[in-house]
Order: structure tokens, then C-alpha cells, then sequence
């Protein structure tokens, strides 16, 4: 009975002692504990009010503030006018926390981030990832008069809007977060709407759904959180569409390329820090695109994996990748500012685009790729597939494995961009192998082209500049095409195929007859952006040709001179030397006005050839010297006087 007694009366003087209690003389003690926690100074500028004696005790605090991180000034992150939390203590021995109520009334959020990456949102400490928000389960949540803002200086993004989640008709409660702004100067638009939060059941999926636009891309998305409020967690139904992939920077943080107009949809899944989109499929301007890709965000960078496929790839969509535009013409899918590029290239006869790299963005991400296309659409092209496999590492891309599949060989090698120095840096080591002429030449009369044979061929250059034109007008290396054999028309005029003039009839005939060809050999060597042959040679039966010029890559033009010694005296002599001149796109062939050429003879052309051609071929296969046709032509050389090597 004594014992009774004492605990009773303990118990009624703790319980007179909580319920007469100054809460306020917490404030202090309760504000330094979150401010070590968060780092951040935490404030509870009103009365802080408890209501302990109850199995769903209840708290409310007033005038709660948090402020922004030094670096961003003054400012406060978080300004709640009052927050109310209740739970439920039955739960709790059970080792599960359940919050039966949680008000905040007229909370009001301002969130920033840098340039440099720095976000007022981001309580983790240096060197931790920052978690995914992961709130225990919520019976009843009310926000009332919630305000938001987001100026976010990386991804260009300003945005105003509302928070409310309330009851509304029928005694439901629904989440819905409204706003605008702007996302790098186009107009932006966001609305969130989630299911009732009354009478929330922990164990059961959350409704939501998302309708963002921004200027002419819109992203619509439908889905649950798998655990109400655990937003580490969701998996939704998503459909994107807009006129350029890159656009979605600001929306994702990822460094997308550019492309045509899309549309694409897949089933967006996040366990924690890694996405996952599976199931992708749609159009992208022309082709068609399906596969998965993952993202994970777990270090200083996303890292992107995808696996992509196209059923049929329309080559000019891969224009855009490059900062150029794709076909305009009708049927073609182009955005409005690509159309207009389309057409300034045009004007300007130009192929190579000159569009800044932003660099910033390569930067910011890694990526692990591969795609392929089962078939091509190119009308002047005999291209039948395509494979690339690709990494991004700390602003190094490199694209180890590029092939373009053809009726017979490959054009195949290695393409690697380096963003890391302030200038970048584009490396390109391509290699033709086992084609055939006739199947990448125009057909002539008679739907024959007007020379057939194998070719192979090496293109190695490197160049330093923020566009593709930037990069070629600064290029160095070498390119080396051979004919090793063939045959071609001697009509003359079918393989040059435009504007012949009356000199270069002295050559041709109108018979359709064909000749061997033994060996055609072009070598280039670059530098400051200019391709110059040092080394052409076209050994065919009748006629050992001869030329030289260059391509200058910078301004988008080129000019040879061919000519030609016949090995009879019965053949016609071309007697006045063969042009190619003018924009790469738009060349004229013509004949050189100067008047005759000089009479060098066989022996005298042959003396030039062997030793260039011994040292250049090997650049593509050691093997190709000793090839029985170009090793003919060198034997040849060597007994007309031609040095060794």
C-alpha cells in the first residue's frame, strides 16, 4: 500500500509538472541541438506547445525557421508559420513510426543553387551523397498556403508556385503543387497532383501524376510512391516530347545530345539513388528508338548506361548530333530552328556546322553507351546497319567502336572527344575496308557506274575547337584512299559526270568499253585545317593519271588538277590538264586554260611513283605494297628508274 502510494504520487506530481511546464524554456536547447544537426542555424521564433498525456501526443511549434547555408547569405531556406506533429506511441514498440497528423501552415520554401553546384537544399555534410527525402508514414497531412521557389543558376531555372494539401469535397484531401517560370528563357510550367491524404494507409501505393512543360518539350508522367512519402522510391509511366533532346538538361541534369523532334515514353522506375528507364520506345525525328538506359547519382556525377536500338535509322537524323541540321524536305521531321540552320548551310554551301560545344555539360556527367541500327535510310549511300559503342569519363568521350556496315566492308574505327582542356580536342581514326566502287558511285548510262573495283582507304586526323567546323578548319593527320583493282569506263566524261568541257573530249571517247584499272592511290596530309595530295596516282591501261591539290576544310573548298601520260602513242593525249574546283558541296570540273601540258612522257611519271607508294600504303594494311596490282605499278617505277625508297 506504502509503495503505491509513493508512485501514485509521483506520478501526479511529473504529471502536474509536464502540464503546468513553460515549453518555451525548450526553444533554445531544442533550436542549438537542429542547428549542430543541420549545420544550418535553426530558429523557433513563437510558442512551442506539447500535449504529452495522450497515447497520439501532439506538439506544435510556431515561427520555425531555417536559415540558408553561408555561402548564400542571410537568406532563410525553410519559414514555417506553424507546424503541428501528432503520433501515434502504440506503434513505436513495435519499432515503427507512425505520424497520425502533420499540418504546416503557410510554410514557405526558397531554394537556390549556384552555378557551381551549390544548393541551399543540401544538408549532407562534405564528402556524403545526399539522401533522397524518406518521411515515416503520415495518416493526415496538411499543408495550407505552402509557397515555393526554385532559382536554380546550373540549369537555368526560375520557378513560383503553390503547395496545398487539404481537405477538399467529400472530406478527401488532395496534394497539388502548381506553379511557373522560366527554364533557360523559354516559358515553364509545372503541375503535381497526388491522391487523398486523409486517412493515408502506409501499407498501400500513393497516386500522383506530373504535367511539366517547358516552351515547346512537355514531360507527362503517371505513377505511385510504392511507401506514402518515401520519395527514394517511385515508379511511373512516362511520356517526353519536344523538339531537341538537349532541352531536357534542365530538366534532368543530364547531358543529352541534340536531336530532331521526338516523342519517347518508357516506365521510370527509382529505387533510391538509381533510375531506371525501362521499356523506352518512340520516334526520334525520323527513326525509331527503343531500349533502356539507367542512372545512377550516387557520386560527384550522374552516371548514365544505356542499350539502345533502331529498327531503321534515317541517316540525316544524325546531323543534329553534331550541331548541324537534318533534311528539310517534305516527309523530313526538323525543329524550327533547325529548319532555319538547314537553310543557312545552305546559302552558305556549307557542310560542317559550326555550333558552340557546350563543354560545361559534357563535364557534368559520365556515360556508358552502346546502340546499333538493324537498318539505314541514306539515298546516296549504300550504308546497311550501324553499331557505336561509347564512354564519357570526366569529360573525356570516347567512341571506341563506330561501324557503318556496306553491301561489302566497313567504314569502321574510332572517334573520341576531349572536353577537359579549355579548347577541345577531336581525335578521328577511320578505316574503309573491302568496299566496292560501283557501290558507292553514282550508276552512269545505262545504270552502270562508271568505275567498279575494291577500295580501301584510312582517314586519321585531330583538331582542336568548340564545333565540328572549328575542329576540321584545325586539323592535322593524313588520308589515304587505294584502288588496288578495277575496271573503268573509258568514256572519261561518265565517271567525271557534270559540265565536261571541249578539252577534256580529247581524251573520251563515246565507246562504252572498260579498262583495267590497276592501282588509284590519293594521300593527303594535313595541317592548319588544309588537306593537300602530295601523292595522286590512277594506273590504268591506256592512261597513267597524275594530280595534285587540296582540301581546305576550313573554308569548304577544294581544287585539283589531274592529268595524264598514255603508255601508246596511238591514244589521244589529254593535252590540257583536268580541274576540280570550287565549295565541297557545289565543285566544278572544268579544263585548266593555261594550254598544253608538258610532254614529260611514261618514263618520267613513272620515276615519281614508286617510293611514295612503297612508304604511303602500309598507313592502311601493310599488305597493300605488296599487292599484285599496286606492286605491279611500283615493279614498274623501279625498272623505269624510281629510287628503292
Amino acid at each position: 500500500m506504502w509503495s503505491g502510494g509513493v508512485l501514485g504520487a509521483v506520478l501526479l506530481v511529473l504529471g502536474l509538472f509536464l502540464l503546468l511546464f513553460d515549453w518555451n524554456l525548450l526553444r533554445g536547447p531544442i533550436g542549438a541541438l537542429a542547428s549542430a544537426r543541420l549545420g544550418r542555424e535553426v530558429m523557433l521564433a513563437g510558442d512551442l506547445e506539447a500535449r504529452p498525456w495522450s497515447l497520439r501526443p501532439s506538439a506544435s511549434i510556431n515561427g520555425l525557421s531555417i536559415a540558408d547555408p553561408e555561402w548564400a547569405g542571410e537568406g532563410k531556406t525553410l519559414e514555417i508559420e506553424r507546424l503541428t506533429v501528432q503520433m501515434e506511441l502504440l506503434p513505436l514498440f513495435r519499432g515503427r513510426t507512425i505520424l497520425s497528423r502533420l499540418e504546416l501552415t503557410r510554410p514557405v520554401a526558397r531554394l537556390r543553387r549556384d552555378a557551381e553546384g551549390r544548393a541551399t537544399w543540401d544538408f549532407s555534410k562534405p564528402g556524403e551523397t545526399s539522401e533522397p527525402v524518406d518521411l515515416p508514414a503520415i495518416r493526415r497531412f496538411i499543408i495550407e498556403g505552402g509557397e515555393l521557389s526554385v532559382v536554380d543558376a546550373q540549369r537555368g531555372l526560375r520557378f513560383s508556385g503553390r503547395v496545398d494539401a487539404r481537405e477538399v469535397r467529400g472530406g478527401d484531401s488532395g496534394f497539388a503543387l502548381t506553379g511557373d517560370g522560366e527554364l533557360n528563357d523559354e516559358a515553364f510550367r509545372l503541375r503535381v497532383n497526388g491522391g487523398p491524404l486523409i486517412n493515408v494507409n502506409p501499407d498501400e501505393p500513393y497516386p500522383f501524376d506530373a504535367d511539366i512543360r517547358a516552351g515547346a518539350t512537355r514531360v507527362t508522367a503517371k505513377g505511385a510512391l510504392p511507401e506514402p512519402f518515401d520519395l527514394g522510391r517511385f515508379g511511373l509511366d512516362l511520356t517526353a516530347e519536344g523538339p531537341d533532346l538537349a532541352r531536357l538538361y534542365g530538366l534532368t541534369g543530364l547531358a543529352l545530345p541534340n536531336t530532331p523532334p521526338y516523342r519517347l515514353s518508357g516506365r521510370l522506375l527509382r529505387e533510391g539513388q538509381i533510375y531506371r528507364l525501362d521499356d523506352l520506345g518512340g520516334r526520334l525525328g525520323d527513326s525509331d528508338l527503343s531500349g533502356s538506359l539507367r542512372v545512377d547519382v550516387t557520386g560527384d556525377r550522374p552516371f548514365l548506361s544505356a542499350d539502345l536500338r533502331s529498327r531503321r535509322l534515317d541517316l540525316d537524323d544524325l546531323a543534329t548530333l553534331f550541331g548541324g541540321a537534318p533534311s528539310t524536305g517534305t516527309g523530313e521531321t526538323a525543329s524550327a530552328p533547325q529548319e532555319a540552320m538547314a537553310r543557312r548551310l545552305r546559302a552558305e554551301r556549307r557542310l560542317f556546322p559550326d555550333t558552340t560545344l557546350d563543354v560545361r555539360r559534357i563535364r557534368s556527367m559520365d556515360a556508358e553507351l552502346t546502340y546499333r541500327a538493324d537498318a539505314i535510310e541514306a539515298p546516296n549511300l549504300p550504308l546497311r546497319g550501324a553499331k557505336v559503342r561509347l564512354t564519357l569519363e570526366e569529360g573525356f568521350l570516347d567512341a571506341q567502336e563506330v561501324v557503318f556496315s556496306l553491301p561489302q566492308g566497313a567504314f569502321a574505327g574510332r572517334i573520341s572527344l576531349d572536353a577537359r582542356p579549355e579548347t577541345p580536342i577531336t581525335d578521328l581514326d577511320m578505316r574503309l575496308t573491302r568496299a566496292r566502287l560501283e557501290q558507292l558511285l553514282p550508276a552512269g548510262e545505262g545504270g552502270v557506274a562508271p568505275l567498279s573495283g575494291d577500295l580501301v582507304g584510312r582517314v586519321k586526323l585531330r583538331g582542336a575547337g568548340a564545333s565540328v567546323h572549328r575542329a576540321f578548319a584545325n586539323a592535322e593527320g593524313e588520308a589515304l584512299l587505294v584502288v588496288p583493282q578495277g575496271e573503268i569506263r573509258e568514256a572519261f566524261a561518265e565517271l567525271i559526270g557534270i559540265n565536261v568541257t571541249r578539252g577534256l573530249g580529247l581524251l573520251l571517247t563515246d565507246d562504252q568499253s572498260r579498262s583495267p584499272v590497276r592501282c588509284a592511290v590519293a594521300h593527303f596530309k594535313g595541317s592548319g585545317g588544309v588537306l593537300r595530295a602530295d601523292h595522286i596516282v590512277f594506273d590504268t591501261e591506256p592512261v597513267l593519271g597524275r594530280g595534285e591539290g587540296e582540301i581546305d576544310l576550313g573554308r569548304e573548298r577544294i581544287d585539283f588538277r589531274l592529268d595524264g601520260e598514255p603508255k601508246e602513242a596511238r591514244l589521244i593525249r589529254l593535252m590540257a590538264p583536268v580541274t576540280v574546283r570550287g565549295p565541297m558541296l557545289a565543285p566544278e570540273v572544268g579544263v585548266e586554260a593555261a594550254g598544253a601540258i608538258a610532254q614529260g612522257g611514261l618514263a618520267a611519271a613513272l620515276s615519281v611513283v614508286a617510293a611514295p607508294l612503297a612508304a604511303l600504303l602500309p598507313f592502311i594494311d601493310p599488305g597493300l605494297a605488296e599487292d599484285a596490282a599496286c606492286g605491279a605499278l611500283i615493279a614498274d617505277a623501279r625498272k623505269a628508274g624510281a629510287p628503292a625508297n
